[in-house]
């Protein structure tokens, strides 16, 4: 008897937890965010190589390949740092690119000869940011870059001679240029001025004639230069001057005036274009009111994009570069299932030629559907975001993630996310909300959410949840809320004053106290303080509410199991402020409920595999200790 009653118990149990488990396959963790097998392809302007980024020693190395049937061959083999995904071509068949020193602060520089594959460092600064902002055909060894090696506050830009090092001053900021523009031609005609609250966009025919205001604006209302038409001194430009969605259209350099409007959606701003250098034509312009779309002027960009499509069936679509007869193309595929995948098209043949995938260990009918949803806040605003529910029967009930976006002033857009598919294959439904606030929904929206974090943002995140249990989604004893950055700030926001919705916070790199948020900004953000003061707060004005709402004024509010991550070179943080704040937790809360990962060599995401293996490791422990062994 006491046998058979065993047995009948060892069937509930494995009934209990099969009930808990997802129903399909664990994909190890590490197949989720292992380190891609082949990113960043470039195409040579001359058409006859390709590049790309692929791991040597856990750290990303350069790869070239001959498309005139050459094998791959590794072009470095650095194993301290590794090279940077905004590495270029330049039109001599050098490659530029950079190394982030962490543990020195030091950007390096170096430039790959493609004939020897010699490896040259041309340029090294400690505590300075580099960037590469245009290049020349008419002289190829030279470069534009942006740098704030002169005033750590302000980016100048300087002309680099790769071959000689030689660096000469190209154009040296007064102290309020935020922007630059160059034309295809690497120079500069069109640049952005701020004082942080009220921008100008200043125009000039040459480099011989000193720049002039055209359009003046504050920095609720947008424009963005594009490139220049090629057609008197017109140029393209994503503006919301005068409407409330940001539309393509065409503005005279001269006097700024607005000559057409070429494109507009009634439904989300025109966030991305692709722009072709030899006709000077905006080729198609895109948006993402819920999955992306596409509009297309040119017809023979959109004949390519057909065939794609016709090839490539179910897939978002993406050229990612060109060769400078804009003949080869590298083209790059994902859905909100699929990582996603490199092709190489030549447009003369009609040809489409796998590169790699990602990561082709993700299999697609293993992974789950990223729904676009709707609802409305408590003051009848309309939200949107998206909802993934885990394969399976089940759709009632579930375990939840919610995971508000970082920013607050960006958004979270349809496609492959690792982490949301992690947690979807782990059996928890995620949902992730674009609260007001949030980009690409028009001017209207984004102003609705200027100082309102730790109001009506967290309300609309609370909103969210809410309308996750009232339609039965949620399980409302089974809710975690997880984010990075400002999203990190939402997820101890929520567990410190909706501690009924929550079991447990996952904080990545977190806004804890928007006080030395704003304080500590590096030098380089300062020209943004103002307009920082006008969306967040002022600490000056605003004292109150960011002492109300900052987390590191309410860690007695805290109860709930915290996990935290960060990396101790991360710009934005406050460390000693960040470790005092994680003491108070644990004293107040036992070090048990409350575990916090530093890692000394990381800045704001973990670019280490071995690190983030750790982390989504301890981020699945938790969540299981948390959420299914509890209620």
């Amino acid at each position: 008897m006491l046998k058979h009653l065993r047995l009948i118990f060892a069937v509930y149990l494995v009934a209990a937890l099969s009930a808990c488990k997802p129903d399909n396959r664990q994909i190890p963790v590490i197949d989720f965010f292992k380190t891609p097998e082949k990113v960043a392809y470039r195409l040579s302007p001359d058409g006859k190589y390709i590049s790309y980024l692929k791991p040597y020693k856990d750290k990303q190395n350069l790869f070239i390949q001959s498309l005139d049937g050459g094998k791959e061959q590794m072009a470095t083999s650095f194993s301290d740092y590794s090279v940077r995904g905004d590495y270029n071509w330049t039109y001599n068949n050098d490659i530029v690119f950079f190394q982030d020193d962490i543990a020195q602060d030091e950007i390096k520089m170096f430039t790959l000869d493609i004939a020897t594959l010699k490896v040259t460092p041309v340029l090294s600064q400690k505590k300075v940011r580099i960037s590469i902002l245009g290049r020349d055909k008419n002289t190829p060894d030279v470069i534009t870059i942006r740098m704030n090696k002169r005033d750590p506050a302000n980016f100048d830009i300087y002309r680099l001679n790769i071959k000689t090092g030689a660096l000469t001053p190209y154009l040296v900021n007064p102290g309020n240029i935020t922007q630059w523009f160059p034309d295809a031609d690497g120079k500069i005609r069109l640049v952005k001025a701020s004082d942080g609250v009220d921008e100008t966009i200043l125009y000039r025919p040459n480099d011989n004639t000193p720049f002039k205001g055209i359009i003046a604006n504050n920095f609720k209302t947008s424009v963005k230069p594009i490139a220049f038409t090629g057609q008197k001194n017109y140029f393209y430009a994503l503006s919301n001057v005068n409407r409330d969605k940001s539309a393509l259209v065409e503005i005279n350099a001269e006097d700024g005036k607005e000559h057409r409007v070429i494109f507009a959606s009634d439904s989300a701003d025109i966030l991305d274009y692709s722009y072709s250098k030899n006709t000077h034509k905006v080729e198609m312009v895109s948006w993402d009111a819920g999955k992306p779309q596409k509009h297309y002027f040119d017809p023979v960009m959109k004949n390519i994009y057909d065939k794609l499509s016709g090839e490539l069936k179910d897939n978002q679509i993406a050229i990612t570069d060109r060769d400078s007869a804009e003949n080869k193309f590298i083209v790059f595929t994902y859905t909100d299932r699929c990582p996603g995948t490199y092709y190489l098209f030549e447009r003369s043949a009609g040809k489409l030629t796998k590169l790699s995938d990602i990561n082709p260990d993700l299999k697609h009918e293993e992974l789950c559907p990223m729904r676009p949803i709707s609802f409305k806040a408590s003051d009848g605003l309309k939200i949107t975001g998206y909802l993934t529910l885990p394969n399976g029967l089940k759709t009632t009930n579930l375990p939840t993630v919610v995971i508000p976006h970082d920013g607050p002033f960006s958004r979270t857009g349809w496609g492959f996310n690792p982490e949301v598919q992690f947690l979807a294959n782990r059996g928890y439904a995620v949902f992730q909300v674009n609260y007001r606030g949030s980009t690409g929904f028009g001017k209207a929206f984004h102003s609705a959410g200027f100082k309102q974090m730790g109001g009506k943002i967290q309300q609309d995140i609370t909103d969210g949840v809410k309308w996750l249990i009232a339609n039965k989604t949620a399980n409302p004893k089974k809710i975690a809320i997880f984010g990075g950055g400002f999203g990190g700030f939402s997820a101890l926001y929520g567990v410190s004053f909706h501690p009924e919705l929550y079991n447990c916070a996952i904080v990545q790199h977190g806004l804890i106290n928007f006080f030395t948020y704003i304080k500590d900004a590096p030098p380089f953000l300062k020209p943004m303080v103002q307009m920082t003061y006008e969306r967040v707060g002022n600490p000056a004005t605003d004292a109150g509410q960011f002492r109300a709402i900052s987390p590191v004024f309410n860690t007695d509010k805290i109860h709930a199991p915290v996990l935290i991550f960060q990396g101790a070179r991360d710009d934005r943080a406050n460390i000693p402020e960040l470790n005092q704040f994680v003491r108070e937790l644990q004293k107040q809360n036992g070090s048990d409920k409350v575990k916090y990962f530093l890692k000394p060599m990381e800045r704001t995401s973990f670019r280490s595999q071995a690190n983030r293996m750790e982390m989504y490791a301890e981020i699945e422990k938790f969540l299981d200790e948390n959420m299914r062994k509890k209620n």
